[in-house]
């Protein structure tokens, strides 16, 4: 058995989902953002989300997150109990609610925004020396991987 392990941990699709598995556990961390508050991966990725397109409704995060308008109320209720989001009525149809993130909800969002930097920084340092056509072959590989991978879920 640990010569079956050993001889996978060298081939470079156990590498990847090693690499995957180690980036999930990662992401799935609460943190504080800067903030007094833990935030869960949804909830950050929901403010980044009103950040990204401030004085969106329910209905328009549910459509552009591809979840449920039940979803994206519950975690807007937990993101307003925890003092990161504003919710204005529309003028224009008083049963709709507009988000914006409160000074708190900006702070995270700076922070995750630097994590996200920091990711970035990690392949820019890994790939300084690489050539060009070594960049553009990874770059596509992943384009590709990634392609696979929503036609095998489907």
């Amino acid at each position: 058995m640990m010569n079956m392990k050993f001889k996978n941990r060298n081939k470079i699709s156990y590498t990847f989902l090693r690499i995957v598995s180690k980036i999930s556990e990662f992401d799935k961390k609460t943190r504080y953002y800067g903030t007094d508050e833990p935030l869960y991966e949804a909830e950050i990725h929901m403010i980044k989300s009103i950040k990204e397109n401030e004085g969106i409704h329910v209905t328009g995060l549910a459509d552009m997150l591809g979840v449920t308008k039940g979803a994206v109320s519950q975690i807007i209720m937990k993101l307003d109990r925890k003092g990161m989001i504003i919710k204005d009525t529309d003028p224009r149809n008083q049963s709709r609610l507009l988000l914006r993130l409160t000074s708190k909800g900006e702070i995270a969002y700076k922070n995750h925004e630097k994590l996200h930097k920091k990711y970035e920084e990690i392949f820019d340092d890994l790939l300084e020396n690489a050539a060009e056509e070594n960049k553009t072959f990874f770059r596509e590989l992943l384009n590709s991987l990634e392609k696979q991978i929503d036609a095998f879920e489907k």
